[in-house]
């Protein structure tokens, strides 16, 4: 896995690491608790997360990390506690969920109306993810990247002030996995949403997000910011150091 992450960015400008607690607060969840069956998945649990912040989720499977994410996204209720989100806020799944009898670009505008509706926003966002070219295309007839693009093109086209991506490159092969991560970062800092990405690969949270959390016994058990610029790439002493800490708290101490 390492060896595929350590995509060379050094060409592209390298970034100064942002403070963002002095910006507004876009989710805040208090107390937050769900029980499935008796069994308690979130406890009690709190979470602060600035407008333009890009925050990762990790956990062990089972750990609450969708649920959260569910919650949050307004497809589940918690049962104890609050959670307050922005009204403007989309989800991109593992899978794309297009809807396979609706061309590329009405899939992009799908659920909208008017104006934003529009065959040119659709090709506009559709540009953004560099699918432009495929905007009369079917659903059936699109690579798994080329799919991945277009769920994104349909979150981002709503101008969401919470972005949530819920595992979005696990089902994608390596290498274009690796692109959806760089075109992920490009967009949340050009669009400046929240977002909150539940994943399981340590190197990705690394890679991409400003804040990393561990979810532990349905609480959020570790709490770091990612002090490098970006844009960055896997390796180096301050990254390896961070994924092994990220993976003893995960429960996987590494040797040395």
């Amino acid at each position: 896995m390492t060896a595929v992450l350590s995509i060379d960015f050094a060409a592209a400008e390298r970034v100064a690491v942002p403070d963002f607690s002095h910006r507004p607060v876009a989710v805040e969840v208090r107390d937050v608790s769900r029980n499935f069956t008796g069994n308690s998945v979130l406890d009690s649990l709190n979470l602060t997360i600035h407008s333009g912040e890009f925050v990762a989720l990790l956990g062990a499977s089972g750990s609450g990390k969708t649920t959260l994410l569910r919650i949050l996204a307004g497809l589940d209720a918690p049962d104890g506690g609050e959670a307050w989100v922005p009204a403007a806020r989309t989800v991109v799944f593992q899978e794309p969920r297009l809807v396979q009898s609706k061309s590329v670009w009405k899939n992009v505008v799908i659920g909208l109306s008017g104006k934003d509706a529009s065959r040119e926003r659709a090709i506009a966002a559709l540009a953004e993810v560099g699918l432009d070219h495929r905007t009369d295309a079917w659903p059936a007839t699109l690579s798994g990247g080329e799919a991945q693009r277009a769920a994104l093109a349909r979150a981002l086209v709503r101008e969401p002030r919470l972005l949530l991506l819920d595992e979005p490159f696990a089902a994608l092969d390596a290498l274009t996995r690796l692109k959806m991560q760089r075109l992920i970062g490009e967009l949340c800092q050009a669009h400046g949403p929240a977002t909150l990405l539940v994943t399981h690969d340590v190197e990705e949270a690394i890679l991409l997000a400003d804040r990393i959390l561990v979810l532990k016994e349905g609480r959020i058990g570790y709490d770091t910011r990612v002090r490098l610029p970006h844009p960055r790439r896997a390796g180096g002493e301050e990254f390896d150091a961070l994924r092994d800490t990220l993976l003893a708290e995960l429960g996987v101490p590494q040797a040395h």
